[in-house]
């Protein structure tokens, strides 16, 4: 028995000392390796990966729910090198569609099509506290520094007139008042001259023309009554830092002269 498997040592080293066998043994471990990653790549290639689309049209500004989206196989190649591609239902559904565009049917996702509620222009319309209402403070290219103030934005709102009542001569002793009126506003949305939502530096939509802030009643009838009075209402813009430092601030009169000025000569009924 150990003869028998001596010789069939002896025998194997033979064959494989010999060149030619050697030689083979390379090219069938090449052939089978070449054979093996082939079959991984085509069935990659053929097990593509499910993706959604839009079943139908989605219009800018739209709710996107589950109706609207159905699912699609596409060749895992093209979803691995896609920028931007959407993979998922979950991060679709919940979702709006932009304000610029609309999404065509048959479409698929892609990330810039898509934003969350708190996204959106108007999101801030939904969150007003109890006893505040909206403000359109009436506005253009010049007094938005060339469409520099945009949603989120907190601002101060300056005050200018003319220190004489209607009726009053006009004189050299006449003064002018320029002063900080009402401090920390968040801006909810800039709109053009048609209602729709324009984007910083006049990108989307047309020029500005209203501002649109949220404040409380006392300061709306205040606000109110110094646009029927011959005062400029000045938005002024700040750097990031104001925003940030603002942003637990309460909307406030900064000014109780200024405040006076203008219900002195508003009769309450």
């Amino acid at each position: 028995m150990a003869q028998q498997v001596k010789k069939g040592n002896s025998q194997l080293k033979r064959l494989l000392g010999n060149k030619n066998t050697v030689t083979l043994f390379g090219i069938l471990i090449c052939i089978g390796t070449l054979i093996v990653g082939y079959n991984y790549r085509i069935n990659k290639a053929i097990d593509p990966s499910t993706i959604p689309y839009a079943k139908e049209s989605i219009p800018a500004r739209t709710f996107i729910t589950s109706k609207m989206i159905g699912n699609i196989k596409v060749s895992s190649d093209y979803v691995n090198v896609a920028a931007n591609l959407v993979k998922s239902s979950e991060e679709v559904i919940g979702k709006y569609s932009t304000y610029k565009t609309t999404i065509p049917a048959g479409s698929l996702f892609y990330t810039d099509m898509l934003l969350t509620a708190e996204q959106m222009p108007d999101a801030g319309f939904a969150n007003i506290d109890d006893g505040y209402t909206i403000y359109g403070l009436a506005v253009d290219q010049e007094t938005t520094y060339s469409n520099s103030i945009s949603a989120g934005d907190y601002i101060d709102l300056y005050l200018q007139a003319d220190d004489g009542k209607e009726g009053d001569d006009k004189d050299d002793n006449q003064l002018a008042i320029f002063g900080l009126f009402i401090e920390s506003i968040r801006v909810l949305a800039v709109k053009d001259n048609q209602g729709n939502n324009i984007l910083k530096h006049g990108t989307a939509n047309g020029n500005p023309a209203e501002l649109l802030f949220a404040v409380d009643e006392e300061n709306y009838l205040l606000l109110y009554d110094a646009q029927q009075l011959n005062v400029k209402i000045i938005p002024v813009l700040h750097n990031a830092n104001y925003t940030k430092q603002n942003s637990d601030s309460n909307t406030r009169v900064s000014s109780s002269y200024l405040r006076s000025y203008i219900t002195d000569q508003v009769i309450e009924v």
